[in-house]
């Protein structure tokens, strides 16, 4: 007969992982486009200066070449997959996603696609949308007569 301790603390944080997950993002009637799910979704977070945005998305453990990113009609889309790792031997606890993943994002009017410059570094990818001349904010002196 095999005895196990019994944690509640397991189960309620196997609900609680059920609820708090990122959601995979449905198309909206907006886009009209039929955009792709994934296994998990990475985190990402996205900054704005006053040239460009950036994203910073983390993806330990995922390497370079499992990974692409792509702008189709003002949607910029970074998808790939995390493979585990075979030859660990035997696993006790995995907390790790695995799986293909997929992020969209649709892209602001003021953003020009055709300068996107992408950095991989520590296990985060750095996206940097550059911002349109016209776009950018203008400060106007005003004199006082």
């Amino acid at each position: 007969m095999n005895m196990s301790i019994w944690d509640p603390f397991r189960e309620m944080e196997a609900l609680l992982n059920t609820y708090t997950m990122p959601t995979r993002r449905q198309a909206t009637a907006e886009e009209r486009v039929n955009l792709e799910t994934g296994d998990w979704a990475p985190v990402v977070d996205i900054l704005e200066t006053e040239n460009d945005f950036v994203l910073k998305v983390e993806l330990p453990g995922v390497e370079k070449d499992d990974v692409t990113v792509s702008i189709d009609n003002r949607i910029l889309t970074i998808k790939g997959e995390k493979k585990r790792d075979e030859k660990e031997g035997k696993v006790h606890r995995t907390e790790c996603r695995y799986g293909s993943f997929v992020r969209n994002f649709t892209l602001p009017q003021d953003v020009d696609t055709n300068k996107v410059e992408a950095a991989c570094k520590n296990g985060i990818l750095s996206l940097t949308l550059n911002k349109m001349e016209q776009a950018k904010p203008k400060q106007i002196e005003v004199k006082v007569h």
